[in-house]
């Protein structure tokens, strides 16, 4: 772990001197920049206290970097097609075993002539337009500000009934990070 590291940005994005930390803290100033070049371990209570004198959560000293708040710009979106209709579909966000998306759905399109199914959770909300969902003998109308959600395992579809595009926004969740295609679209 680089706990230095990130002690050290923290500090210096908030304009805090070692010396202020040491203040706060009681340590010294050889033993806060030896924590700072990873020269040495600190306790999770001295860690505590360097994180109340940064005004941070522990937690946040302690998580990987790329456990951090990742985000994607809208121009960065990738975008995909899916399905023999071509269904357009924006990665919006991930992280482990979870994706989120937003489908657009043309008119009268759909996932696919048959249900189908996969491993996960899925919740989904109508952006706009209606849509048809249906898994297994369950079928409901929905419309914009609609939401609804299911166990991907059990074969499903949506069907875009309204007069213009449908847009769906959908989150994933998955065990594991192993299906990385769009599983529904």
């Amino acid at each position: 772990m680089d706990i230095g590291s990130a002690i050290r940005a923290i500090r210096k994005r908030k304009n805090i001197t070692i010396a202020q930390i040491c203040e706060e803290t009681g340590l010294s100033q050889g033993f806060m920049s030896q924590v700072e070049t990873n020269k040495t371990s600190p306790s999770i209570s001295t860690l505590d206290n360097i994180a109340n004198a940064l005004n941070v959560p522990l937690t946040y000293l302690l998580i990987k970097k790329d456990e951090r708040m990742a985000i994607v710009r809208k121009a960065d979106r990738k975008v995909t097609t899916s399905g023999s209709e071509k269904l357009k579909v924006e990665h919006l966000s991930s992280t482990k075993g979870m994706r989120m998306m937003l489908v657009e759905l043309p008119p009268g399109s759909s996932t696919g002539e048959v249900p189908h199914a996969h491993k996960g959770e899925e919740t989904h909300l109508v952006i706009q337009g209606k849509i048809v969902a249906e898994q297994g003998e369950d079928s409901a109308i929905l419309e914009e500000g609609d939401s609804f959600s299911w166990n991907a395992s059990t074969p499903h579809r949506v069907i875009n009934v309204s007069e213009g595009i449908s847009i769906v926004l959908i989150s994933v969740y998955t065990e594991s990070d192993d299906e990385q295609e769009s599983p529904m679209y």
